[in-house]
Order: C-alpha cells, then structure tokens, then sequence
C-alpha cells in the first residue's frame, strides 16, 4: 500500500481487540526454568503457589505449553472502555530527526491509569473476584501498577492494600493520591506495619526502599489476612501473558497496512511491557517464520540485563518468596532513587531472562538524564508527555532512528508508549532544574551483591 494511505494513527476495530492472550512460552523450546521454593529449594507446585495467588492465575502461571488461551468476556467487556490502543506514526518526530527511518509507538496511555497496568490488573481483580476472595494486596513502584490496580478492584469492589517504594510515595503524591480516590490504601514501604518491613528498616536505616522491599511487605499482608491474595505487576508469567493483548493490537495494526517492523523496542524493568509487545514477534521468530530485532532498554542506575547475573535469586528482599532464575542484580540490591520507578526492580522476568540468554533479544542501558532529554524532544514533537519509564524506549529509538540517517538505511521502528508522564512533574521540574544526577553502580557494589546470591546449580 502505498506510503501517503497509511494513516496517522492506526486504529483496529472494537471486534478486531484479542479474543486471545498469547502464551509465548508454547514456543519456547527452552521453557523458563520453574519457581522454586524458599524452604526445599524444589520446583512450587500450583497447591503451594495457591497460598498466595489466586488459583485460575496459578493455573496460567504454570502453563508452558498452551498458546492461546481464552479472555474471558468480563475482561473483554472492560478492554473495551480504552482498547484497542492505537498505533501511532510518529511523523513529526522523523520529520524533526531528519531521519529515513519510520517511527511507531504503541500507545498505552488512553486510560486514568496512565499506562499498560491494567490490561493485568483487570485479568487479576476478575480471577480475585471469581474465587470469592475478600482482597488483594500488591506493591508498586512508580505507582502506574498501583492506580491501575485499585481502578480494577473498585470495578469489582474488591479491598486493595498498596505497598509503594517509599521514594516514589514521596516522589509522587498525586500518583498515591489517585488510588486512595478508588478506595486503596497507601503504605510507605518499607513500613513498620509488617515483620518484614521492620527488619529491613533496621537493616538499612534511613533506606528509600525498593520493589524488592515492597514486594516482601505485600506478600506478608496477604498470607497474614484471611481471603486476601497477593497480585503482581510485573516479572510473573502470566502478567506477560495478559499483556499480550499489546503486542497482538500492534501486529494487526501492522499487518492491516502491510508494515513489517525491522526494530522492536521497549523499556525493561521486570518485563511486562517488553514481554507484551513483543510476544507474536518472538513467536514468529520463536519459530522461524520471520526475524526482527528486539531491544530491552533498562535503566544504567538498575542494569540487571546489562550487567546482572543469570542465576536463581529471590524475588524479594525479605527472601520470603518463590526463587526465580532469571538475570538479577541480587535481592538486596538497593537502587538509587531514579525516577523511573517502574523500573527499580533488581531482576528480569524468567521467560525474558531465558530468550536474552539464549540470543533472541538485545539489551542496552540508558542513564537518566539522557532519558529526559529524549522525553523533553518526544513532547515537542508528538504532542504526548510520556512517562520516565516510556522514556527510556525512546531514547533508544531515537537514537537507532538517528543511525538510519547517517547510513541511509530505511528500517521500521516500534516502540512501545507505555504511558504518560503527567503525575512526574517533579522528575521533570529536577531534569529542567539540573538537579537530576546519573548514578550508575560500580563494578564492585554490583559484585558485592552478585557474592549473595543463592548458590543453587
């Protein structure tokens, strides 16, 4: 089709939305490798997984071999309050960069959450719902998974306790302020509610906290509270399998026009963003039907691809829960407190973790400031002021766009919009300032925490 008939924004039809998740790990022929339990360091199984997830979500967690697994119609029905997203080409932008390179980003940002959260939160709160359960309990970060969350749990009047990384609870007030307005509560973490938040206060005075920590915190309230499930935002399975739906809408609305992405690009904090845009691409590489470049952008202040260790760690500082072998910088890894939230987490999803082992997918890391010039440049450009974690997507397509136009190469870039930067003033008014620094750990604070890790295989 030719160029000048591919519209500015691509839209897919209400009965073109996924009647499908993708379970990329159907065609893995290395499976990631399974959870294991802190106690007998042997592989979870769903009745012990069950204590602290929701079952039907249990279910999906384990499921290696199943391709598509059906949305139930009560998810369906609220997809379709801001989904399908569109795909945008981001005209102004190569027009601005001079570039022969064509741009897309898949914008996630159409709902009050303000990114890609709730695709999962809505899945976990109707699983919740459906096993009759009285609440959920989570962490978050920049506090996107937390909104999104307690926007779900009030759409099925469930309770929702929220554990926030203490920096980002004092970065981003409005952010907390939105999730007590949809009935969550809103705790500082690490806190002194918990046995697990109070040890690691006296641990580390004074400490800013980190998913890690929250996640440690959240996980206590849900097994100490009767009818109460822990709910992630990130790194687990099946978040990347309802996050699917992002990279399903985007190939559609490729294949729609005929446009074959050369570069598939999108921030990595622990994967559910990256791991939901990309799915059928790596599936279709996955089994060699076609090939791309995918990209992980992460974080220099949080580089667990880059620089972590590829071992089985705890998923939580309070080393409480499941071990998970992926790339990881070491559960007691404290970032610095970087404003991008949603991506301080010290490890990688397992299934991400395995292809970047195993050479599907490439990795870079990013420092901050050189993200919010990007998202300074983005905002002039494209109209959108997107988020920090967004951000660090677009600096690195930027930066391969403006590759194309030093060689004279025409590739087609995506990148995944996760959300919009609206409650990160703050990180904003630092970046204008110039009082945003770029701390990047030393090969030997990162081998200090590596020497931790569990010695497990």
């Amino acid at each position: 089709m030719a160029q000048q008939n591919i519209p500015y924004k691509i839209y897919l039809e209400e009965n073109e939305m996924p009647t499908t998740w993708y379970n990329v790990r159907a065609d893995m022929t290395n499976k990631p490798a399974p959870l294991l339990n802190p106690g007998t360091l042997q592989p979870m199984t769903a009745e012990e997984l069950s204590g602290v997830f929701c079952e039907e979500l249990v279910a999906q967690e384990l499921d290696n071999d199943t391709r598509l697994i059906p949305i139930p119609d009560e998810i369906r029905d609220f997809y379709k309050m801001y989904r399908p997203s569109p795909l945008v080409r981001a005209y102004c932008l190569e027009k601005k960069l001079d570039t022969p390179a064509k741009i897309y980003y898949k914008f996630e940002g159409n709902n009050t959450s303000g990114s890609h959260k709730l695709n999962s939160a809505i899945a976990q709160a109707y699983y919740a719902k459906k096993q009759g359960l009285k609440g959920v309990t989570t962490e978050t970060g920049a506090g996107q998974w937390g909104t999104a969350l307690s926007m779900a749990c009030a759409y099925f009047e469930l309770d929702c306790r929220v554990y926030m990384v203490k920096v980002s609870y004092e970065q981003k007030p409005f952010r907390r302020e939105v999730m007590r307005t949809y009935g969550a509560s809103v705790t500082p973490s690490p806190s002194m509610e918990t046995e697990v938040g109070r040890a690691i206060n006296a641990q580390f005075p004074g400490t800013t906290g980190s998913l890690g920590c929250a996640i440690s915190e959240a996980v206590e309230a849900a097994v100490t509270r009767e009818g109460y499930r822990y709910v992630l935002g990130s790194v687990l399975n099946q978040v990347l399998l309802h996050q699917s739906v992002i990279g399903m809408e985007t190939k559609a609305a490729l294949d729609k026009y005929g446009i074959v992405p050369d570069v598939i690009i999108g921030c990595a904090g622990g994967g559910s963003n990256l791991g939901g845009l990309i799915s059928p691409f790596m599936g279709e590489k996955l089994r060699g039907e076609r090939d791309y470049r995918i990209v992980a952008v992460e974080p220099a202040s949080c580089p667990s691809l880059t620089r972590g260790q590829f071992a089985y760690d705890f998923c939580d500082t309070g080393k409480v829960c499941p071990l998970a072998k992926m790339y990881t910088l070491g559960s007691n890894f404290i970032p610095a407190p970087n404003h991008a939230g949603g991506l301080r987490y010290h490890g990688m999803s397992s299934i991400l973790s395995q292809l970047y082992h195993d050479g599907y997918m490439e990795a870079v890391s990013v420092p901050q400031t050189a993200v919010f010039e990007a998202a300074e440049y983005f905002a002039r450009c494209e109209g959108i002021l997107p988020a920090p974690e967004s951000s660090h997507a677009i600096r690195a397509a930027i930066d391969e766009a403006v590759k194309c136009r030093e060689t004279g190469k025409e590739e087609t870039i995506v990148f995944g919009l996760t959300g919009t930067g609206y409650f990160d003033m703050v990180a904003y008014e630092k970046y204008h300032d110039g009082k945003m620094d770029d701390y990047i750990p030393t090969d030997e604070e990162l081998a200090g925490y590596a020497a931790a890790l569990p010695k497990i295989g």
